[in-house]
């Protein structure tokens, strides 16, 4: 049996895409429930006929609150641009507001963040879809998330539901399922713990696995609250913008505090405060890998905060359609806000004049200019591509010296029969079958995706998706021929399949219909990230965030956003990084308040803040 392995995970044609696809799912873990109906096409939506609604002046659809207007965005690969993308821009436009390079989830934020506040704004995606690692790709009837599944900021309720308030931003909405468990744990000597959605009953299961550590166990995770809760009560905008900090300072200056106080701390610090059980320990470890690629000791305690709370307060949510809908809805949000998108749009060169960043090179010659520019590479790429030749600035020297690049991933994207699963199988499973020591080493963690149990939709009638992702260098991966490259793929793969095969599902290779293998090479490819990698990483136990960069950067006129500045890696952590360089960039484009005094003394401070790290 061929089990269909390519070159690429994107290899082929893409074919029409729609948010709240009409297939059958699971309707158990639904948050919002419609009734089928009718649809029909108008103005770009798919609106149910025979309810309730009006049409106002500008022919878009309103309709009552128990209804969701899903985007009919069609993604091919024979159309220059498409998501009401604009084709035809050419040098003489030239007068954005921004221009953003790249279109993932961080980039994206940025720039329907600043489209609502009256800026124009060019995004340039060098891909045919936008997203990045949120994009999706089609495949034989399966819809694929090319990146992780693990959907936080995705609740109606807090300030750090990041990614609904991006979308609604822009007047989208979309149609979610709540995961009733974020993860199940599967660790060495049989250790196996669900993160259950309901905070008591993980701690509960947690405690019952730790008799001896219940304290430590409540004392830890209460620290994550009180940051999680201090982040919660305040507007979230850019930490680089003094009138928004002090203001912040003034109405909440206890929450203010406490953020300041959990700065330069590593969540593996806190935890052995309260915490002596080794396998407790390492098992803090594993829930900081999934946050950060590392171990606790190397993982802020901010970030760990954010993640380890958020998805018992707002709870782990699933977008009706796959994670690609996401970054669709939010193109379709800014092009409706009077902002462009440009497809295979491949920047090569940012354009200075007198040092400022004025405008963008494409590889087929075009350039556009803009009073900003935004870089949703990473800032590698930034400053040692898109500025090749330039004077590497002492900031970049600094980060480059406490950050290095993670590793990247070898994903397994799959479609398997049905009945291979158990029916009260989890949608997430992170795997660490024997030796604790293996949790950071190449291919020596697996976490393994389905998101079918969630939505079916997804996959042909009586299947399901697998997506497994396991850590992997590009080193690994070059100087082979296109034979051993194949070869290297399948070996890898397999080896991988039988220790899930072993582990959790029984019989699932031969249950295989559908399997598709990228390796690292790929997704510096598809995702232009260098070496494909998956973020920074600290060279050593950093002290928190501290020396995390914010959006600004030494190059005037030039921004950065994404997971290479603060906060870091993660989807509600690019958001949030996303919203804070909308706002900087707007106070420095007259559409905020600004203060240039405090602007380059604030500046300053937390330049000096960051060689402390």
């Amino acid at each position: 049996m061929s089990l269909g392995f390519k070159n690429s995970l994107f290899f082929g044609q893409f074919n029409t895409v729609q948010l709240g696809s009409s297939k059958s799912r699971s309707q158990k873990h639904r948050i919002l429930s419609i009734e089928p109906v009718r649809t029909s096409v108008l103005d770009g939506y798919i609106v149910p006929i025979n309810i309730k609604g009006k049409i106002d002046n500008l022919g878009k659809v309103k309709l009552n609150k128990d209804f969701v207007l899903r985007s009919k965005s069609v993604l091919t690969v024979d159309k220059d641009v498409d998501v009401d993308g604009n084709g035809e821009l050419g040098r003489e436009s030239s007068n954005y507001d921004a221009i953003v390079i790249g279109s993932g989830i961080g980039g994206l934020v940025a720039a329907t963040q600043l489209a609502v506040k009256g800026a124009k704004v060019l995004v340039l995606e060098k891909y045919v879809i936008p997203g990045g690692s949120s994009g999706y790709y089609e495949r034989d009837g399966y819809t694929f998330d090319v990146g992780s599944s693990v959907m936080f900021g995705f609740s109606d309720k807090g300030n750090l539901n990041l990614i609904t308030r991006a979308l609604a931003a822009v007047g989208c909405e979309m149609e979610v399922i709540p995961d009733p468990t974020t993860v199940h744990f599967h660790l060495p000597n049989d250790l196996s713990v669900q993160v259950h959605r309901e905070y008591i009953d993980f701690i509960s299961e947690l405690a019952a696995k730790f008799p001896h550590e219940k304290d430590g166990i409540l004392k830890f995770y209460g620290e994550c609250w009180k940051i999680f809760n201090a982040l919660n009560s305040l507007e979230l905008k850019s930490l680089e913008e003094p009138i928004y900090l002090f203001g912040q300072f003034f109405q909440k200056p206890l929450e203010c505090l406490t953020l300041a106080y959990y700065l330069p701390q590593n969540a593996g610090d806190i935890a052995r405060k309260y915490m002596k059980d080794p396998q407790l320990l390492s098992f803090i470890d594993a829930e900081c890998f999934i946050v950060s690629t590392v171990n606790a000791l190397q993982t802020p305690m901010i970030n760990a905060a954010m993640v380890l709370c958020d998805r018992h307060f707002g709870g782990i949510n699933y977008p009706v359609g796959g994670v690609g809908g996401i970054a669709k809805s939010l193109s379709k949000g800014l092009v409706d806000q009077g902002s462009e998108i440009l497809y295979r749009a491949n920047v090569t060169n940012i354009i200075l004049e007198h040092g400022k960043a004025v405008g963008v090179r494409l590889s087929d010659g075009r350039e556009f200019f803009g009073k900003t520019i935004i870089s949703n590479a990473t800032r590698w790429d930034t400053f040692g591509k898109l500025l090749k030749g330039e004077t590497l600035p002492k900031e970049e020297e600094n980060f480059q010296k406490v950050y290095v690049k993670a590793p990247s991933f070898l994903s397994i994207h799959m479609g398997v029969k049905a009945e291979v699963l158990p029916p009260d199988t989890d949608c997430h499973h992170f795997v660490l079958e024997d030796d604790w020591a293996r949790l950071e080493e190449p291919y020596g963690s697996i976490f393994l995706s389905i998101p079918t149990v969630l939505d079916s939709s997804l996959a042909p009638e009586g299947h399901h998706i697998l997506h497994i992702f396991t850590t992997s260098s590009i080193e690994d991966w070059e100087g082979l021929s296109t034979k051993d490259y194949e070869a290297k793929k399948k070996v890898v793969a397999d080896e991988i399949i039988s220790r899930l095969e072993k582990k959790l599902f029984p019989g699932i290779r031969s249950s295989i219909a559908f399997m598709e293998v990228g390796s690292p090479k790929t997704h510096r490819r598809y995702l232009a990230r260098d070496k494909g990698t998956y973020g920074p990483m600290p060279r050593r136990t950093p002290k928190g965030l501290l020396g995390m960069p914010f959006n600004t950067t030494a190059v005037d006129g030039l921004y950065c956003v994404g997971d290479s500045c603060f906060p870091g890696q993660g989807v509600i952590a690019v958001a949030f990084s996303g919203v804070m360089c909308a706002h900087r960039v707007a106070a420095d484009i007259g559409i905020e308040k600004r203060s240039p005094v405090l602007d380059a003394a604030l500046l300053r401070l937390l330049g000096w803040l960051r060689t402390l790290a």
